[in-house]
């Protein structure tokens, strides 16, 4: 039994993408971040729990990553609110939407390079007025730059979102059984592949003891993330508070040397 996705939902998701690269581009408040897009997608569709977990998973895998001299990278953003949506218009769950948030991601990447090709011709445009003086319309042309870039994510998510239910329905009729195990399986590993991506941005074999601490309190001691987060905060703000101390000290001891 699939959930019937409304027009007004469809909208409001597009809308969503098509702003959300302009702040990638430009205000970066973090709506095109992959959490925050699978939030926005849960509340839309009524499941903020399922949104936040393919966001934060989504999240995990490109910490670190960013577009340095105009690379494309995976539009996990895009991913996050198909993939959410999906994974509530089929009811099967978090597996189902990260296995399918992950490849969506990686195909649209190239949407992001033909945005960044057709951009070329306003940035043209906006060096030819430039160069007249014309600085109006070197504003018009950059504001002119956007529709590319919105284009490139809510043309998709429209699209996709738009017969929802006709491919989900394709999809889980066409995947056959091995495939949709694949699926759920790359669901259940990929918060674990995320995990060990923020580890190697972390200074862990500095402070591997906390590490160890954190893992005991979830694997054996089964404390909720939020009560780990919490402790893991406390610890935090202990070792703020001793290097605090040391530098004061430090720097007591070099005045007193001084004089």
């Amino acid at each position: 039994m699939y959930m019937q996705i409304t027009f007004i939902q469809t909208l409001l998701l597009t809308i969503y993408a098509f702003v959300a690269i302009y702040d990638a581009l430009e205000t970066d408040i973090g709506l095109s971040k992959p959490i925050q897009a699978g939030f926005f997608t849960g509340l839309v569709m009524g499941d903020v729990t399922l949104g936040l977990a393919v966001g934060a998973t989504l999240q995990l895998m490109i910490l670190g990553v960013s577009t340095y001299g105009g690379a494309s990278i995976p539009d996990f953003m895009t991913g996050s609110i198909i993939g959410t949506a999906f994974g509530v218009i089929s009811g099967k769950g978090i597996e189902f939407a990260i296995g399918l948030a992950v490849p969506i991601g990686l195909l649209l990447v190239q949407l992001d390079v033909l945005a960044r090709f057709t951009n070329t011709f306003f940035q043209h445009r906006a060096d030819k007025y430039a160069d007249e003086g014309n600085f109006k319309k070197v504003e018009t042309m950059n504001i002119l730059g956007i529709i590319p870039w919105g284009l490139s994510r809510a043309i998709p998510v429209f699209i996709a979102l738009l017969f929802g239910h006709e491919i989900v329905d394709s999809l889980v009729k066409v995947f056959p059984a091995w495939l949709m195990s694949g699926l759920s399986v790359a669901g259940r590993v990929l918060p674990a592949l995320g995990i060990a991506i923020l580890l190697r941005y972390l200074p862990v074999k500095k402070y591997s003891a906390y590490l160890l601490i954190g893992f005991v309190l979830a694997a054996y001691l089964k404390i909720p993330m939020v009560g780990v987060a919490i402790i893991g905060l406390a610890l935090g703000l202990l070792v703020y508070q001793r290097s605090q101390r040391e530098a004061q000290n430090a720097f007591a001891g070099g005045v007193n040397e001084d004089e």
